[in-house]
């Protein structure tokens, strides 16, 4: 009986297995169906393209080998440059835009060469690397919107102490934002550009508890806020939940953001754009999942947006 009771739980354990490996597979497989290279629409008349776009570290010292090689940004750098004209953006929040250098922060190869080719933009949520933490800057398109305001806040319990570890003391992690002014209509937004941490969900829920803080007398005033960045979660996760329980409509993005710089897709959206205030979303957001002549930008896709002050 002893051994006929253990071949029925063996068994048992086993059509669990084979159903969490379909399930698993079956998930593979949808991620890679939705996460189709489609073409970049065209932008409706009056609309403003936002997007975001976490476009990996540098590191300095490492000069011959790996993605985060100066080597490795070398082959890269004309295909992010294609991806960024190929978005069309009027405003793009960028993470992970850094060039480690350890004890000198001044050199942002990726942001330097970027605005050199496409002088249309002016980069907010940037300055002197020694009072303003110059990683996440946000490009604007300098014909159509001024920077009235800009600052930075760290996910750490001394948010206003500039790179503070974060609150279990991991890396350094912050938002950046701007106030912008619309040129043509005088209409102003708020962008707040984030990046939260990917292995702890503490972090990333005392982050989340922070933004809002942070971002609580903006809301309450209806100034218009788009929250745009590097979340670190799917859809409907907690953090993605708190911030959507307090006004933020997040756009359905849809399909894998993150390919692992191999267009590897194995799971859903985990860049993401919400709206909040007077506006509205223009059609669905577009994710650009593509290399250039075999290279790919970045291991994150650009994902965009259209939107319409009201």
């Amino acid at each position: 009986m002893g051994s006929q009771r253990m071949g029925g739980v063996l068994q048992i354990i086993g059509w669990v297995l084979a159903a969490i490996v379909l399930t698993l597979a079956s998930y593979v497989a949808w991620t890679q169906v939705t996460s189709r290279d489609l073409p970049v629409p065209a932008k409706p008349d009056g609309a403003i393209r936002i997007a975001t776009h976490n476009v990996h570290y540098i590191v300095m010292r490492r000069m011959t080998e790996g993605p985060w090689s100066v080597k490795g940004w070398e082959a890269r750098k004309e295909a992010l440059d294609r991806a960024l004209k190929e978005v069309d953006a009027d405003i793009i929040a960028f993470q992970e835009m850094e060039s480690f250098n350890f004890g000198d922060g001044s050199a942002n190869l990726a942001r330097d060469y970027l605005l050199e080719q496409n002088p249309e933009y002016e980069a907010g949520a940037n300055g002197d690397w020694n009072t303003f933490p110059i990683t996440q800057p946000i490009f604007f398109r300098r014909d159509r919107f001024e920077m009235l305001d800009q600052g930075w806040f760290f996910f750490s319990d001394t948010p206003d102490v500039i790179y503070s570890r974060t609150f279990n003391g991991s890396w350094p992690a912050f938002a950046s934002w701007v106030k912008l002014r619309e040129l043509e209509t005088g209409k102003d937004l708020r962008v707040v550009n984030v990046h939260f941490e990917y292995r702890s969900m503490s972090n990333r829920v005392k982050s989340a508890d922070l933004v809002i803080e942070r971002m609580r007398p903006a809301l309450d005033a209806g100034e218009r806020v788009l929250l745009v960045g590097d979340l670190n979660v799917l859809r409907y996760f907690k953090t993605w939940r708190m911030l959507a329980g307090e006004g933020w409509e997040f756009l359905p993005v849809v399909g894998s953001t993150f390919h692992r710089n191999q267009g590897l897709h194995l799971f859903g959206a985990i860049d993401h754009i919400g709206l909040a205030g007077l506006m509205r979303a223009v059609g669905n957001p577009h994710v650009l999942r593509r290399s250039y002549d075999g290279v790919w930008p970045s291991d994150h896709y650009p994902v965009s947006a259209d939107i319409v002050l009201d």
